[in-house]
């Protein structure tokens, strides 16, 4: 990221700096570096920059499966790219696309040309295309690429999909709860008030709750709204989700099952890393941000000791990176060879034991989700009729 700094030195006047820097904080280090006193910064609009507020809708995926049929119909890079870009309709991608042709042409690789839009294409494809250019085989290379986020997108697809109902069910249970609380049970309250004392406890709690509904009813709904709106930007904050995440872990079902589907991403990577041709060190580092908490500061160890000349799965069994499928899979690799291959086998056998307890929860969760809201609206129901019985009783 380049960033336009004013500073100035004792001795001088007023100037301006371009640096390039991770962040503003280290652009102003690089300036007192250099003798330099600040007064102001702020990011210059660079390609880069405008490829990182487009980063999220650029279809990456999408541009690499026609990256490798161009590629594979014959086309050169330059001719394939070209090809991309005129078919292109959005500005920015079609900027982008142009400024990569541009890079080709000054005499860099793809892998250069891709590292100066690192928002849009992540380290690990750039490493995925820069082995690929040792090795001479780009389409290979962008096959396993798709092939590898195909796989990866399996398990997320099924447990949002797992998701959909069981969250249909809450919205319409919560809107008919909300309904009945705020609408049917203040006019039930009104009915009852003259019933005082004769009015079973739970029903005049639930009587209660209508007359401050009916009385107070907007300040209950802006005080809604509020505490509402304070839980999703709670929710929304890095470390809140870390926290969640921590909780979860420590689950004993839920926990494994995530430590679980983190294994599978992370020798997914490896695995289509190793067959690129990375080395294991190497791939070690750059998937080691797919793994959280202590999971992360295991790989750290395994890799250590890797490095001193340990087994592959030795390590990984020492520090809790492996089942007893997995370690006997990566002894299977370490001896034929086919580490990456292995690996790849080790992700997917994760992927399935995962999606299988998927379906075993959502069909124990869904019908457990439903006798819970059936039982808080028959609740809420029988508590408003409860003094209609007593009226009755009383009649006989």
């Amino acid at each position: 990221m380049r960033f336009e700094l004013r500073v100035i030195r004792p001795d001088t006047r007023a100037t301006t700096l371009l640096l390039d820097a991770a962040c503003a904080d280290d652009a102003a280090d690089q300036a007192r570096q250099q003798g330099y006193s600040i007064l102001k910064i702020k990011v210059t609009r660079t390609l880069a920059n405008m490829a990182s507020s487009d980063a999220r809708s650029f279809p990456l995926g999408l541009f690499s499966q026609e990256l490798l049929m161009l590629l594979e119909a014959g086309l050169s890079i330059v001719d394939s790219i070209e090809t991309l870009k005129e078919k292109e309709s959005n500005a920015q991608r079609q900027h982008l696309l142009a400024q990569l042709v541009a890079c080709l042409y000054e005499g860099q690789s793809l892998s250069q040309a891709l590292q100066h839009f690192p928002a849009v294409f992540p380290p690990l494809y750039i490493a995925t295309v820069r082995a690929s250019e040792k090795t001479g085989d780009l389409p290979e290379a962008l096959g396993r690429y798709v092939a590898y986020q195909s796989q990866l997108d399996v398990v997320r697809k099924k447990v949002i999909s797992a998701a959909i109902y069981p969250m249909l069910l809450v919205t319409v249970g919560s809107l008919v709860i909300l309904f009945l609380l705020s609408y049917v049970v203040p006019r039930f309250s009104r009915l009852f008030e003259d019933l005082g004392g004769n009015v079973p406890f739970s029903s005049r709690l639930l009587i209660n709750w209508g007359n401050l509904v009916h009385d107070h009813g907007w300040a209950l709904f802006i005080g809604i709204v509020g505490v509402l709106a304070g839980t999703i930007f709670w929710l929304m904050q890095a470390g809140t989700r870390r926290w969640i995440f921590d909780r979860l872990t420590a689950l004993p079902a839920i926990g494994e099952r995530m430590r679980m589907y983190q294994l599978a991403r992370f020798y997914r990577t490896v695995g289509m890393l190793l067959r690129g041709g990375m080395s294991i060190m190497p791939s070690l580092q750059m998937t080691a941000d797919l793994l959280q908490g202590p999971l992360r500061d295991r790989l750290s160890a395994s890799a250590n000791q890797i490095r001193e000349g340990m087994q592959i799965s030795s390590a990984m069994e020492s520090f809790g990176l492996t089942t007893p499928v997995s370690l006997r899979m990566l002894r299977v690799g370490e001896r034929t060879g086919r580490m990456g291959e292995m690996m790849e086998r080790i992700a997917t056998y994760y992927d399935s034991e995962i999606a299988r307890w998927v379906d075993w929860f959502v069909r124990l969760f869904e019908p457990l989700l439903m006798a819970f809201i059936g039982i808080v609206i028959g609740a809420i129901v029988v508590m408003m009729y409860f003094p209609i019985f007593e009226l009755a009783g009383s009649i006989q």
